[in-house]
């Protein structure tokens, strides 16, 4: 292939990039207002946050159904549904009239959300080049990073009309991301392989990805990601602040964004790196960077050298997260696998859910020392499984169907460009 085809990616690409960042975006505004709007029904703390919880929840508990349905539906089709679920069950919740219906329209959120994610995720490895897997995902990651950002500074304007009023604003992004996906593919080759009646395809059973080596290392890694990047960053990290060096929720937020810095800088070379120089160095260099800095988090002596080891970490983590996606998607090569997918989203939101959980009880028995040493320690773990296996790039030129194979109805490598 030319390095001009290699440059190029498959425009369903931006399809699915471009409707993560408006997905992003929407959530970055609806997000500070879900525990307020709570509160307006004469709750306490706890129920308030409550509803963060049971989205969370659902989503977790639905993955195996988000699996059934891209094996029975197609991927485009799940991924359309999920997000239309969330966009009805959020317009709904907008007009709720007391607490137990917005908790119940947050968790039917959480199921669509688990479709939309899960289905997103096989889509993009459906029409991801084989040389381009690492570019893709750090898009993608560069895409929800972007979105994340910009969604609070709209979510300040869009609260100003109330707390209803981010509810409404992000039905109307779910709407146009699911238009703009379900436009851009309807007539995509590269897509339409991805659903049932349209080519054979050989489907992977989780079973058969269980006996990949790569892919129990990724599971064990995505769990450690899920644990300190989604789980311990945000939960616990704000208390150390507090607690250590008398910080605000504003200082909290600061040292977050030291780490949403982090992650911007490296996360579009660590794509590129990924497919040059394969997924093993990036996945041990970042698991080993981030052991490190979550290590020395509770050893920092002012807020200052904490928000450092977070951009560090922030580095660190754009090495992890692209390069894990090009595994997931070296395993599968370009073959259906929705459950192996769903259980790939499924260990990375357990991580998610049970790393605030333990390393808060552990604060509470221990001391930060614990539990930003249990997080360190799973991530080393994690460096170390995958430091001693060959890199699953190697995966991808064995497994990848022979080129034009119409047995396997998988594209010829990089013909969608």
């Amino acid at each position: 292939m030319s390095r001009s085809s290699r440059s190029r990616l498959p425009f369903e690409v931006w399809a699915l990039v471009a409707g993560g960042f408006t997905v992003a975006l929407g959530y970055g505004v609806v997000a500070p207002a879900i525990p307020q709007f709570a509160l307006e029904f004469g709750v306490t703390s706890f129920a308030a946050s409550a509803i963060v919880s049971a989205f969370a929840l659902m989503r977790l508990v639905s993955a195996p159904l988000a699996g059934w349905a891209v094996g029975r539906f197609g991927e485009r089709a799940t991924y359309t549904t999920g997000i239309l679920i969330v966009a009805l069950s959020t317009g709904a919740a907008a007009i709720a009239g007391n607490y137990t219906q917005f908790l119940l329209l947050r968790g039917i959120g959480g199921v669509g959300s688990a479709m939309f994610t899960v289905a997103a995720t096989a889509l993009l490895i459906k029409v991801s080049p084989p040389d381009a897997r690492g570019r893709v995902a750090s898009l993608n990651s560069a895409g929800f990073l972007l979105g994340g950002l910009l969604g609070p500074v709209f979510g300040g304007i869009v609260a100003g009309f109330g707390l209803r009023a981010p509810f409404v604003f992000y039905f109307f992004t779910l709407v146009a991301a699911a238009t703009v996906v379900a436009v851009a593919l309807r007539t995509s080759a590269a897509a339409r392989r991805a659903e049932p009646g349209v080519l054979p395809l050989p489907a992977m059973p989780l079973g058969e990805a269980l006996r990949v080596s790569q892919y129990r290392s990724l599971l064990l890694s995505v769990f450690a990601f899920g644990w300190s990047s989604f789980g311990v960053r945000v939960s616990v990290i704000p208390i150390l602040v507090a607690v250590s060096f008398g910080g605000d929720a504003a200082t909290a937020a600061w040292v977050l964004a030291a780490y949403a810095a982090g992650n911007a800088v490296l996360i579009l070379p660590s794509g590129r790196w990924n497919d040059t120089m394969g997924r093993k160095p990036m996945l041990v260099v970042g698991l080993a960077v981030l052991a490190a800095s979550y290590a020395a988090m509770p050893a920092s002596p002012n807020v200052w050298v904490a928000a450092v080891a977070m951009l560090v970490a922030g580095a660190g983590s754009a090495l992890v997260n692209p390069g894990q996606q090009a595994v997931l998607a070296d395993v599968l090569a370009q073959r259906r696998g929705g459950n192996v997918v769903a259980a790939y989203s499924m260990t990375s939101d357990l991580g998610g859910v049970l790393g605030p959980l333990i390393a808060g009880a552990l604060v509470d028995l221990a001391g930060f020392g614990w539990a930003f040493g249990v997080t360190a320690a799973l991530l080393l773990f994690a460096c170390v499984a995958w430091a001693v296996l060959p890199d699953s790039r190697q995966l991808a030129r064995a497994g990848d169907p022979a080129p034009g194979d119409p047995a396997s109805g998988d594209p010829e490598p990089g013909s969608a460009a």
